[in-house]
């Protein structure tokens, strides 16, 4: 009978030490390939405008400067609308369309998963049918309501449909149902707990991962939010925007493209690395039974 292996006093999987040195072998190519265009864009954005058309390209820098990044803030100073109102713009719709995306959606997922009332699986088959339709499909749809309801040219018009995402409410009701215990709930309903209390001391907690996953795609998407159908007023353009008009202007500009696409992509990154240990959970943990 094989003995198991213990690490650190701890016992762990029976797999030979050739076995995990293989496993460590292929995640480290794969991290690889997977952190090179990351790494390409970084270098890009240092190179000077003669070395950004090498050919082939080149993943380092002979002459690194830091040109590029002066150029796109003078581009962004020079524009008549201030900078700091584009990073408003877009820090304002991030934070708000985000919180409300998951406040709401967890709301919904707990009373679908949680609260009996009639027609709940018709009402969540309908939800789960929607996600076949792109945001393309649904734009002429959504821009007929926001014009109904006076929205269009407001940070509005971006921040409410973030708040009815339906992938938000399909993810946090699958969580809801694997993480949360009808006994739990009930305990806590008999301990005189409203309903609303029982969701936010007891349910929330409970699907930490859930919401920080949730926070991270959303955050992401809002954040590169562009030119909107629905805004049309350069005072409420966001940054992704002005940053992409900006760099529009030919192959002088391809250096402060460059660095416009770090500032961009940097952002995300901090803000997945701060909550990756979540997500990790969230993946080690899908799928798993009690």
């Amino acid at each position: 009978m094989q003995k198991m292996r213990v690490r650190n006093h701890q016992v762990v999987l029976n797999r030979s030490v050739g076995g995990d040195t293989g496993i460590f072998i292929f995640l480290a190519i794969m991290g690889v390939f997977m952190f090179l265009p990351m790494y390409y864009v970084v270098i890009q954005s240092l190179k000077p405008l003669d070395e950004l058309w090498v050919f082939p390209p080149r993943f380092y820098v002979a002459k690194p400067t830091l040109k590029n990044f002066g150029d796109l803030f003078y581009l962004l100073s020079d524009s008549w609308v201030p900078f700091s109102r584009y990073i408003f713009n877009t820090v304002l719709i991030t934070f708000a369309g985000t919180f409300g995306n998951i406040f709401f959606s967890s709301l919904a997922a707990y009373a679908l998963s949680k609260i009996p009332f009639p027609g709940r699986k018709g009402t969540f088959k309908i939800i789960q049918n929607s996600l076949m339709f792109t945001s393309t499909v649904t734009s002429i749809a959504n821009f007929i309501t926001l014009s109904a309801i006076g929205l269009l040219d407001n940070p509005l018009s971006i921040i409410i449909p973030a708040w009815g995402s339906a992938t938000g409410l399909y993810l946090m009701k699958q969580f809801m149902d694997s993480s949360i215990q009808d006994s739990t709930l009930e305990s806590a309903r008999l301990d005189g707990c409203s309903e609303l209390k029982t969701f936010w001391t007891i349910a929330m907690p409970m699907v930490k991962p859930g919401w920080i996953t949730l926070i991270i795609y959303s955050f992401q998407g809002l954040w590169q939010t562009g030119a909107s159908i629905y805004i049309y007023s350069e005072q409420w353009k966001t940054l992704n925007y002005a940053i992409s008009q900006i760099t529009a202007g030919g192959v002088a500009r391809m250096g402060a493209s460059a660095a416009a696409t770090v500032i961009m992509m940097l952002v995300p990154i901090i803000v997945f690395v701060v909550s990756q240990s979540n997500v990790i959970q969230t993946m080690g943990t899908s799928g798993m039974k009690d």
